[in-house]
């Protein structure tokens, strides 16, 4: 956000000194792809609907076509999950009853009541994540269908879809009801559980939050976009846009190409492009073009040590002090897992101990390992880092099972002397490691691992038995996916 403000700033500074024609042009590329995993550069054919095409190199989806409507689908499953929002909002999860005493619990008692107890930051991530972001992930894509059904897309439409893209990873729903039964299963110990329409409610929004990415198709909408004549440069100037069918043949020099970030657009400049440089606003998003992402390395590596830091008191400090009749002890990670374990319920046990446990070291380890191959130009495995990259990315957000469960035990467990539950610093530590270890993935470009390695120059086509090419060619072609149609060219697979 602070690089398109100074942007602006520059923008309207240089606009008085310099005349706005266009004085250079560059190419938009039709049916070119690169790999957001590996940056290879590659032909993706107009798909069927129920067809997905994937990375000749890495395998990693490039993109996929629904069977469902463009709209009709996704509004349908957006609306069924406003409604059960915002009855999620005014509706209890479960009530506990000790010796008679209740309390009950809402999606909004446990951020509260870690505010109470001292932990208001860890409260104000629980609450949006839980509770502030899934609203505005569901109103985002709301004004997004509207938008896209118009006869003529508002410029709004491809900002806030750009910010769905961002923020969708931070609505913890799913989550949420992972930590929703943790809690449960240690509670049905302590006392009576009741459980209340809001444990269902939230399941029906998870599952209809879920059905709504499975039936959004982004790129159809990017398609349905116009591509403006004119893209902002970084100096404040302007440059024609032209546009190049990559089909017919002719393929830029693969150092004079970069895709948006936002909406995979394939660029060609008639000169080769920095790898991390400002190349102005994208001409059909409007976001911020540029190569790879700025100072990838340095913030991943920050942002990892910081999470390092903080893993040892995470799993060495208690998270949570449970108290019955004015006894009780202080309760680590670890030693949850082994409770859930003694009392028979082993899946669950290892359920939080992968999510609490083993992730955050997969996440770790993983990490270190791309960072330093990138900084050595390693090509070890390159192929199964791209992979492990992108489970690093999809399961990162699951080791909040703990901090939910522990919001949610804290807002029910309060009944002084007889029962009690607190949290501890333990917590904040192991929510701080998941948060920085999130962000750390997000700002680390794996493309820079086969950059440092070598291999995104030009590289050749797939050799005959599939295996993936490894090897600089500067004459080769840029490698086509197969197609079943050569008419039309269709993907390889459904």
């Amino acid at each position: 956000m602070s690089d398109r403000f100074h942007k602006r700033l520059w923008r309207n500074a240089v606009s008085f000194s310099r005349s706005q024609e266009p004085h250079a042009s560059i190419h938009a590329v039709e049916g070119l792809r690169e790999c957001p995993t590996c940056g290879l550069f590659q032909h993706v054919p107009r798909l069927k609907p129920g067809h997905l095409a994937e990375c000749l190199r890495c395998g990693c989806q490039l993109a996929r076509r629904r069977k469902t409507s463009l709209i009709g689908a996704p509004a349908a499953f957006c609306i069924t999950s406003a409604a059960l929002y915002a009855t999620l909002l005014i509706s209890s999860l479960m009530t506990l009853n000790v010796y008679g005493r209740e309390n009950t619990v809402s999606l909004m008692s446990g951020p509260i009541e870690l505010g109470h107890q001292g932990y208001g930051m860890i409260g104000v991530l629980v609450g949006l994540v839980t509770v502030l972001m899934p609203g505005v992930i569901i109103a985002l894509m709301a004004a997004i269908l509207y938008g896209a059904s118009r006869p003529q897309m508002p410029d709004w439409t491809p900002r806030l879809l750009t910010w769905y893209d961002r923020l969708r990873g931070w609505s913890m729903v799913e989550v949420y009801v992972l930590g929703v039964l943790v809690a449960y299963t240690k509670l049905v110990d302590l006392a009576l559980v009741i459980l209340q329409p809001g444990v269902y409610l939230l399941g029906g929004l998870m599952l209809s939050m879920a059905a709504v990415d499975s039936t959004f198709d982004a790129e159809r909408i990017w398609r349905s976009r116009d591509i403006r004549p004119t893209l902002e440069g970084h100096h404040g100037h302007r440059l024609d846009v032209a546009h190049l069918d990559a089909r017919n043949g002719v393929v830029p020099p693969v150092e004079n190409m970069l895709s948006c970030h936002a909406c995979d657009l394939v660029l060609a400049f008639d000169h080769a492009v920095p790898q991390e440089q400002d190349m102005g606003d994208c001409p059909r998003c409007g976001q911020i073009l540029r190569r790879r992402k700025p100072q990838s390395l340095i913030s991943a590596t920050c942002l990892l040590v910081a999470g390092v830091v903080f893993y040892l008191p995470a799993n060495l400090l208690p998270v949570m002090t449970y108290t019955k009749v004015g006894q009780g002890a202080p309760s680590t990670i670890i030693s949850g897992v082994i409770e859930l374990w003694q009392a028979g319920m082993i899946p669950l046990s290892l359920l939080v101990l992968f999510a609490s446990i083993t992730v955050p070291v997969l996440k770790i380890v993983a990490l270190t390992i791309m960072i330093i191959g990138t900084r050595l130009g390693s090509r070890w495995h390159l192929r199964n880092l791209s992979k492990l990259y992108r489970l690093v990315v999809i399961i990162g957000r699951w080791s909040m099972i703990d901090v939910f469960m522990i919001s949610i035990l804290v807002a029910v467990v309060h009944f002084g002397f007889l029962a009690n539950v607190t949290a501890d610093p333990g917590m904040v530590c192991f929510a701080l490691v998941v948060i920085l270890t999130i962000f750390a993935a997000e700002l680390f470009d794996p493309r820079s691992m086969w950059d440092a390695a070598g291999l995104n120059g030009v590289v050749a086509p797939p050799l005959a038995d599939g295996t993936p090419p490894e090897t600089e060619s500067p004459t080769a072609p840029v490698p086509q996916l197969p197609s079943s149609d050569p008419n039309d060219m269709e993907p390889e697979r459904a």
